[in-house]
């Protein structure tokens, strides 16, 4: 089965998806072996580790999709794709949709800002028009060429049009006939709970948890008793790498060493059994004298 039928499948059960935000092959190995059902690949995340940048839109489509690529290869579970505004207009949608659905996304997520974007829990955001991402959403439903590659609609319109004209964009994202909704940045528990009874029925629904940002931090069970059939965490993974980062370069510059800082790390051993290193070098020696 391919990720996304798997996706597919999993998003028409009534258990929630929880999906971590990854943003490399690593990433997407350790949450594959912790046992998740699919993963979120966060452009955010892209932006701080690949470019040591924030989250307003510096990451190109082919740096997207050279990391989706090399995802793909390590990894077999869904792939969620944070895509950004696809861009560009709805032709450059197409191409991005194509690319990354060739490179391994079982999942391509496109927003409603205009150039140049910014993370969704950041101020002084500005939005296309509803009319333009609606042909932007067609655009994407067209390009794909597996139809069960599954097209999420995100607007960010609560934080500049308010949130009745987010409701609106998002209506019409659903008749526009993206197969996922994603409200970003609710900003209280009744915005939650309006969402869900709108548009609970008609369409799967995804929401957002960021650390410190504007949506109300609650566990998977309770997203899921609210109604939602997603919910992501794209950028917990560097918020807790970027603690750790600097708790060991902290011990190293004071101490000179990590002798004593092993029991906060996997040694050389734990990691290459990790990897699978000794798996690797044997398949290699397997053709090392003409693979006979």
């Amino acid at each position: 089965m391919s990720p996304q039928k798997k996706l597919r499948d999993r998003l028409s059960k009534n258990e929630i998806l929880l999906a971590p935000g990854v943003y490399d092959a690593f990433g997407a190995m350790m949450g594959e072996r912790a046992g998740f059902d699919a993963l979120y690949l966060s452009g955010a995340s892209i932006a701080y580790t690949r470019l040591g940048r924030p989250d307003i839109g510096l990451v190109t489509a082919e740096e997207l999709t050279s990391v989706v690529g090399t995802i793909r290869e390590r990894s077999s579970l869904p792939l969620i794709v944070d895509a950004d505004t696809g861009f560009g207009n709805a032709l450059n949608v197409q191409r991005t949709v194509k690319m990354l659905e060739r490179n391994g996304a079982s999942a391509i997520q496109l927003e409603d800002q205009s150039l140049p974007k910014r993370c969704g829990h950041l101020a002084g955001k500005t939005l296309v028009s509803a009319e333009e991402m609606n042909g932007k959403i067609k655009a994407a439903l067209d390009a794909r060429t597996d139809d069960d590659t599954v097209i999420i609609a995100r607007t960010d319109a609560i934080a500049v049009e308010g949130y009745d004209k987010a409701l609106e964009r998002a209506q019409g994202y659903v008749e526009a006939g993206a197969d996922v909704l994603f409200i970003e940045a609710f900003q209280d528990e009744s915005q939650i709970t309006t969402a869900i009874e709108r548009f609970g029925g008609s369409i799967p629904q995804l929401v957002n948890m960021v650390e410190g940002g504007k949506t109300p931090l609650k566990p998977a069970s309770e997203l899921e008793e609210m109604g939602f059939s997603i919910v992501i965490y794209p950028g917990a993974l560097v918020r807790v790498l970027a603690h750790a980062a600097d708790q060991y370069f902290a011990h190293l510059k004071e101490h000179g060493t990590t002798k004593d800082y092993q029991q906060n790390m996997f040694d050389f051993d734990a990691l290459n059994d990790l990897l699978g290193t000794a798996q690797m070098l044997e398949i290699g020696d397997k053709y090392k004298d003409g693979g006979d």
